[in-house]
């Protein structure tokens, strides 16, 4: 069989279009995975503000209040010159349903994650990540270019 001119130009074109919608839905899934997944870890048992945490060092943190889990979210899903990007964690200037100033809970989420002033880590946004690369991705990807992948030629 023989290809007319700008039959194969064509054909890539649509490719590619096909491969920047999915690359996109995929980010946003894969994103809403990672969240979900935050606010699991960000739940490691509760306490009352001023007494003893029940979470260990190492684990993610137990639940005070519940601000830095409601504040987990994503940025829009944003187009540069690498690709598709956006960014979770805790949204900087989250406002609690019951408050009107707003929280430090960006804050609070980065010293869990990396230590507080005695050294104890309570991660919870870095393993969401990394659970989310390596289970939901591989799910999220295979939905996505898997067998529904259409023939552009």
């Amino acid at each position: 069989m023989e290809l007319r001119p700008g039959v194969f130009t064509a054909g890539f074109a649509k490719l590619t279009a096909e491969g920047e919608i999915r690359g996109r839905l995929g980010l946003e899934e894969l994103a809403r995975a990672v969240e979900k997944q935050a606010k699991i870890n960000a739940s490691n048992g509760r306490h009352a503000y001023g007494t003893r945490t029940t979470a260990r060092p190492g684990e993610g943190p137990a639940v005070i209040s519940g601000n830095l889990k409601r504040s987990v979210g994503h940025s829009p899903i944003m187009k540069d010159a690498g690709g598709w990007k956006t960014k979770v964690g805790p949204r900087v200037g989250f406002t609690p349903p019951y408050g009107r100033r707003p929280t430090e809970a960006h804050r609070y989420g980065y010293a869990l994650e990396t230590g507080l002033r005695n050294g104890a880590k309570y991660p919870w946004l870095k393993p969401a990540a990394q659970f989310a690369t390596k289970f939901a991705a591989t799910v999220i990807f295979n939905k996505a270019y898997g067998t529904r992948w259409k023939r552009v030629f």
